[in-house]
């Protein structure tokens, strides 16, 4: 759509035309300015101090024009590591461009940081991975703002929204970490940062309408408006449009198949999940996740109803809806690991002194703990609450979030399914069996034909290359699963690109995931090679990264022909452990120093040629 369209007034086809080839060539914020400027003649000319209507514009500027100063430029960036500070990014632009104020949104891992000394108005939306780290794609960006070579930014206002869990011991993190920096280089904030847990969705909202509201002009001419909404659309560097169905709307999927990977007597179980997506357009490519709600146990349900002495079908309002407590405890809460809002509503409720002492930012390290050996139902047993009313216990739960399993299936091989490889997790505290919430659910409640709601969480983080690049793929236990879509899709295109599997699991007769499938692929010359270690099957323990070390020359010598580098499994020990040998394979191959490695490292992330996918 032409952006002169937006006007009230028509153009003559050849304005028309120098305004189109015009509009083109504009950056969203010249785009901005120009507007401005043109705005002022409109009131130079109801002032009487420009040229009158049906005249041409002279090369003068009005007075008026003068006095209207151009709106300054808004940057949204996000840091993102499972999508939800992308997608608020996204709200942003999206509110900002309805108030007339066109932005440019980008990914941190993009961004260029010579930029930075150049923004006016900058907004930096971003997740916490772990204790207190920036999301693994935005640890470049981290490193120069934290850095030596990290300019003043005087003049530059700024503003932090920051998403993490509470859970955690280090609460926002990485969000804190940039507020602190922004302003120590001398930037301005223009609201106090925000800490937003997992249920972020309506904080974050507040905050941007409070914000956009803040930034946006006082009165601008609606035509002008029209002009920068128009812009804005075209010219912020905004990802794709959004899925019909996401986090907030899933696709109901059926489950075709739920197997048991692992072999009789394996000391963990290990499922394959098919799911059917049929007739309903989600899209994803090899490295993405897929997100599933779960429900809760229905044991811990009851165990949680029994302590409290109340019944299942007592009633309670959650929102704006009515419905019952066991309904509400089953699907809409997390009702397993314990929080600091549950612990601050537990301790008002109960009076407890050694729940009071855990409150505050102070006490974060002993709250942790705790909150590391005690799951809601064992601190409502320890702590008990005569007449506890329902409503009264929901307000310390928080919303009962989806979980993200990487897709181990290809979209080209198989468009009406999504496979999932998933990990049960089950453990005892205090003597009892517990779980963990989502693979509970998806290795006990799905069964087939069970429907479950689900959504396509994109991971442009962890894609594949050019189909002539070779592919080294590093993974332990489930984190092998994109791997398969990766070989599957590698496999429908006929790619003859490299590729090199490193795969790690306890037993090599119990617990080889896929095993037949990369024999397959290796016959086939999908995969060129394959290592793997099965750390309990000697006595001395064997990892992937001591299997990429006995085959230091040919990593090296892959990575020298331009191999991509994927990591995919545990963020604790695999990924850490995983960087480290590089380092050293690096260092020892290529005859460097250790800060020569590291920064060889270095380019190969910010070149995407090195991408981790840790959980």
């Amino acid at each position: 759509m032409s952006i002169v369209e937006f006007w009230e007034h028509g153009l003559s086809p050849d304005q028309q035309q120098l305004v189109d080839t015009l509009a083109k060539s504009l950056r969203p914020a010249q785009a901005l300015w120009l507007s401005g400027y043109f705005a002022g003649f409109e009131r130079a000319a109801r002032a009487g101090v420009g040229p009158a209507a049906g005249e041409a514009l002279g090369t003068s500027v009005p007075a008026a024009a003068e006095a209207v100063a151009p709106l300054r430029t808004l940057t949204v960036l996000y840091a993102s590591e499972t999508g939800n500070s992308a997608a608020l990014a996204k709200d942003f632009v999206k509110a900002a461009g309805e108030a007339g104020l066109p932005a440019t949104l980008c990914d941190v891992a993009a961004y260029k940081t010579r930029n930075l000394k150049g923004e006016q108005d900058l907004i930096i939306i971003s997740s916490t991975h772990g204790e207190g780290d920036p999301p693994q794609p935005a640890v470049a960006f981290f490193e120069f703002l934290e850095g030596r070579k990290a300019p003043k930014l005087n003049g530059v206002r700024y503003a932090v929204l920051a998403l993490g869990d509470s859970t955690y011991e280090i609460f926002c993190g990485a969000g804190k970490r940039l507020d602190s920096r922004l302003a120590e280089l001398g930037a301005t904030a223009l609201e106090p940062r925000l800490d937003c847990d997992v249920d972020y969705d309506q904080a974050a909202a507040g905050w941007i309408k409070k914000l956009v509201a803040t930034l946006a002009p006082a009165a601008a001419p609606a035509s002008a408006r029209a002009v920068v909404r128009a812009v804005s659309a075209e010219g912020a560097a905004s990802p794709a449009s959004a899925p019909v169905f996401d986090k907030r709307r899933p696709f109901m999927a059926s489950v075709i198949d739920n197997l048991v990977l692992t072999g009789r007597g394996s000391s963990k179980e290990t499922r394959h999940i098919e799911l059917s997506v049929a007739d309903s357009g989600l899209q994803f490519e090899p490295g993405d996740a897929l997100g599933v709600l779960p429900r809760n146990r229905p044991s811990v349900v009851s165990a949680i109803l029994e302590s409290l002495k109340l019944g299942t079908d007592t009633p309670v309002t959650v929102g704006e809806q009515s419905t019952t407590l066991g309904e509400a405890l089953s699907r809409q809460f997390e009702i397993t690991a314990a929080t600091p809002r549950f612990i601050d509503n537990w301790a008002e409720l109960s009076g407890a002194d050694a729940l009071k002492e855990l409150r505050g930012e102070n006490n974060a390290s002993a709250r942790a703990a705790f909150l590391r050996e005690n799951h809601i139902v064992d601190i409502i047993r320890r702590f008990p609450v005569k007449g506890v009313g329902a409503e009264a216990f929901l307000k310390g739960l928080r919303p009962l979030q989806p979980r993200l399993y990487s897709i181990a299936s290809s979209h080209a091989s198989l468009p009406d399914e999504v496979h999932l490889t998933v990990a049960a997790v089950r453990y005892a505290l205090y003597g009892e069996p517990r779980f963990g919430v989502a693979s509970d659910y998806l290795a006990i409640q799905a069964e087939p034909d069970t429907e479950m709601p689900v959504y396509v969480q994109s991971n442009p983080h962890f894609r594949l290359p050019e189909d002539d690049k070779p592919i080294l793929m590093i993974g332990a236990g489930t984190g092998v699963a994109p791997y398969r879509a990766f070989l599957q899709e590698r496999e429908v295109r006929g790619v003859t690109g490299k590729s090199w599997l490193v795969f790690g699991e306890r037993n090599f007769r119990t617990d080889f995931l896929y095993q037949t499938e990369w024999q397959d692929f290796l016959k086939e010359g999908v995969l060129s090679r394959m290592n793997v270690a099965f750390s309990r099957d000697t006595d001395s323990k064997v990892y992937v990264q001591h299997r990429l070390k006995e085959q230091a020359r040919d990593v090296y010598a892959w990575l020298e022909e331009g191999a991509h580098v994927y990591v995919c499994g545990d963020a604790s020990h695999l990924a850490p452990d995983v960087h480290t040998i590089l380092g050293d394979i690096v260092a020892e191959e290529g005859g460097m120093s250790r800060a020569a490695a590291t920064d060889y490292l270095g380019q190969l992330q910010q070149d995407h040629r090195y991408q981790v996918d840790a959980y």
